[in-house]
């Protein structure tokens, strides 16, 4: 299939999206390799926030940054493949969420604000998803 032509927006977005799940894969390796201090640090309520979360959590939560970064990474190199990764991405983010607004404690333990990166990231993996679809039918991956 011969690809069009991508808008400029094009690249800012997939340029954006690289950035946005490159900070997220960091955010799990600094969670995944906290030193004992960083976590002394941390409100007992935080401590037990952290040893409570099943493992499930934590895998979704790689799975999502990592699928994340990939199908970024697809989408800038005009890879029908990003479609596909970036699903699976958002899928695990969901499941993140589930536990985050439905299982845990964690609103109530970091506040009503803490809501807001949650969503935050709800939004853009669901947005990532219908970017990739729409660069798709655009034939510009």
């Amino acid at each position: 299939m011969t690809k069009n032509r991508p808008a400029k927006w094009f690249w800012i977005l997939a340029i954006g999206a690289i950035v946005w799940n490159g900070l997220g894969v960091a955010a799990y390796l600094s969670e995944l390799f906290m030193t004992d201090e960083a976590f002394a640090a941390l409100s007992d309520a935080e401590q037990r926030l952290y040893e409570s979360r099943p493992m499930w959590v934590t895998v979704a939560f790689a799975v999502s940054v990592v699928t994340g970064l990939i199908g970024s990474i697809l989408l800038a190199l005009r890879n029908s493949s990003a479609t596909s990764i970036l699903i699976i991405s958002a899928a695990a983010v969901v499941l993140q969420m589930i536990h985050v607004f439905a299982i845990s404690d964690v609103l109530n333990v970091m506040g009503a604000t803490s809501a807001i990166l949650p969503i935050v990231v709800l939004i853009i993996a669901i947005s990532l998803v219908w970017f990739s679809m729409t660069a798709h039918k655009r034939g510009w991956i």
